[in-house]
């Protein structure tokens, strides 16, 4: 079976293998000179690069949710609104994302995130107590 080429389901096939932490599958759909960039931080730039900060995450996060709210495509572009879901352990934090892709011959070759940092700080502190409780409580 060939490789898709449709860039949407080029991104969806790659936001799949990053809930399942599955970096080496996420690597086979990035281009080789892939740029990434959670804004305004500095991008990545190339697999190496790209596949440090996977493995960032495959090695501290025991959980990764992308929920797609919305997705569309123009060409080769490929833009997203989801929630995104990060998880160490009983940790859970929620945050709003806005990506956007650029897919060429069924590789991505450009991912870039924006989202509010103020979000994503609260809504990891937040997760401190409500695992706390969960674990106080017994419940998963």
């Amino acid at each position: 079976m060939a490789p898709a080429t449709d860039p949407v389901e080029v991104v969806t096939t790659f936001l799949a293998a990053l809930e399942e932490l599955d970096i080496d599958r996420a690597l086979e759909l990035v281009s080789p000179d892939i740029v990434y960039q959670n804004v305004p931080l500095p991008p990545a730039r190339g697999t190496a690069q790209f596949a440090r900060q996977m493995r960032f995450v495959e090695r501290w996060f025991t959980g990764f949710e992308a929920e797609v709210h919305t997705i569309a495509a123009e060409g080769t572009r490929v833009l997203t609104e989801r929630t995104d879901v990060l998880e160490r352990g009983p940790l859970r934090a929620e945050f709003w994302v806005f990506g956007t892709f650029e897919v060429v011959d069924g590789r991505i070759t450009v991912w870039r995130d924006r989202f509010d940092w103020v979000t994503v700080i609260t809504a990891a502190l937040a997760a401190i107590p409500r695992a706390l409780f969960r674990s106080v409580a017994g419940s998963p």
